[in-house]
């Protein structure tokens, strides 16, 4: 049995961290949902940027497009939600088998509204209707800024997947922010069965502390972090305040491990898959560390309910001179600077393409 499958089996749903037409029109996405236990895929600005600009895969939809008079961010919005659609579609199987649960894909709004809650909120509904699709979460960074659109998009029946999650207490606070939309549903008669993930970040904690640490704790810092949010989160999920909301029909927000694919070429390819093994999270997984995990990936227990040793590694760290509290908040501010930059060169991409096709026409 593929290890692909025994994750899923464990109870970890597998996703994949990428889109592209290509993946669409080759049917690899399709053999991956069949062979690789893949149930849901995410994307984000960075993922199309490199999608649009390495491959000719969207050159005649973005002539068409131009021809048409659509450029700039409606264009990319049109491709994008081609793509995801699609791929929402081959999901949809699995969504409705599972309740809702899982096949799900991902969009994410514009990166220069992360300080706009209003106009954050008004573009998830806006794409959320367009794709009309029902397992499609629009992204929303869980930025101090983010959370409160977090909450009116739940409010307003719009499934999120919240992103550039870093700790435990970020992590909360968008945990939050989701049960204030749901119980804001419930109090006005509303069904309270909008779904949510809260996707945490894991990877780039260890390459923000390269070289500034003992060898002994190379590596180790993302998955401590992990073990510390997903005590929390099971916390959360078995607190009262939950058991009432589950009573009433509430979907429970899903933890899920993004940024899993290892950076230290020093490490192993599925140094953050076996460790963030766990049941009723999600793995969203680059298309290499999928391909490796599929080939040769071995599993071990799954992640400590309580934490496991995660205070004492901290600990050390913290010893070490790592104030993980700044860092999660560096991260995220990075994180969201790092899409914006992303978005930029993505309508950079996409105005120089639109350029090249109308000439060649």
């Amino acid at each position: 049995m593929k290890a692909t499958q025994q994750l899923h089996e464990m109870g970890q749903s597998l996703w994949l961290d990428n889109i592209t037409r290509g993946l669409l029109t080759s049917g690899t996405l399709h053999r991956y949902i069949q062979e690789f236990s893949v149930t849901g895929l995410t994307s984000n600005p960075t993922i199309f940027d490199h999608a649009i600009k390495n491959s000719h895969g969207y050159d005649d939809a973005i002539r068409r497009k131009v021809e048409e008079g659509t450029s700039g961010e409606s264009l990319f919005f049109e491709l994008a939600l081609e793509d995801l659609t699609q791929a929402a579609d081959l999901f949809r199987p699995i969504h409705d088998r599972t309740n809702g649960l899982d096949g799900w894909v991902s969009l994410e709004v514009s990166p220069v509204l992360a300080n706009d809650a209003i106009g954050t909120v008004a573009a998830a509904k806006e794409l959320h209707t367009r794709a009309g699709r029902p397992n499609l979460f629009i992204k929303i960074p869980g930025t101090k800024e983010g959370l409160p659109a977090i909450e009116e998009a739940i409010f307003a029946g719009v499934p999120v997947n919240v992103t550039l999650l870093f700790s435990r207490e970020q992590y909360l606070a968008a945990a939050e922010a989701y049960a204030r939309g749901i119980e804001r549903r419930i109090a006005v008669g509303l069904k309270p069965d909008v779904c949510s993930v809260a996707s945490v970040f894991i990877s780039r904690w260890d390459v923000a502390v390269m070289g500034k640490t003992p060898d002994a704790l190379r590596d180790r810092l993302g998955i401590a972090i992990a073990k510390r949010t997903y005590k929390a989160y099971r916390e959360f999920l078995d607190s009262s305040r939950w058991q009432c909301l589950l009573n009433a029909g509430a979907q429970p927000q899903r933890l899920l491990w993004a940024s899993t694919g290892t950076k230290d070429p020093k490490a192993s390819d599925m140094l953050y898959v076996k460790a963030l093994a766990a049941p009723f999270t999600i793995n969203t997984m680059p298309e290499g560390t999928l391909r490796a995990l599929a080939d040769h990936g071995e599993l071990r227990a799954a992640l400590p309910v309580h934490g496991g040793d995660c205070e004492e590694v901290l600990a050390k760290f913290a010893r070490a001179g790592i104030d993980t509290d700044a860092l999660a908040a560096q991260l995220q501010d990075e994180g969201a600077s790092s899409f914006v930059k992303s978005w930029n060169e993505l309508l950079q991409c996409i105005a120089s393409k639109s350029e090249v096709v109308k000439n060649a026409g």
